[in-house]
């Protein structure tokens, strides 16, 4: 059974920093290539924000325009787990932030980032 499971959520001042991260469990060591971070805001849909584009070792990364520059997706393949470094965070940056697999379709269970003026 392939799980997500992720941490790194937390209450952070506009303008700092918070590094999420996302561990998967089960399926093939290869589903790291088809990994991607999604944000959901309260009363909002849920979107993409960094995702690899291809299923492969050396996939390039595609970023949403409001985190271009200051967001950054790697990721460790001995340890099958994914980061996203969030720097010069933002208020407009507060949602639940979801890791996805979609190899698999399956989806992290979501964590927490808000961040204060």
């Amino acid at each position: 059974q392939v799980q997500l499971v992720e941490s790194g959520g937390g209450l952070v001042q506009a303008g700092g920093s918070l590094r999420l991260s996302c561990a998967a469990s089960g399926g093939s060591i290869f589903s790291i290539n088809y990994m991607g971070w999604y944000r959901q805001a309260p009363g909002k849909q849920r979107e993409l924000v960094a995702a690899i584009t291809s299923g492969s070792s050396s996939g390039r990364t595609t970023y949403a325009d409001s985190v271009k520059g200051r967001f950054t997706l790697s990721r460790d393949n001995a340890k099958n787990t994914v980061y996203l470094q969030m720097n010069s965070l933002k208020p407009e940056d507060t949602a639940v932030y979801y890791c996805h697999n979609r190899l698999y379709d399956i989806w992290g269970q979501g964590t927490q980032v808000t961040v204060s003026s």
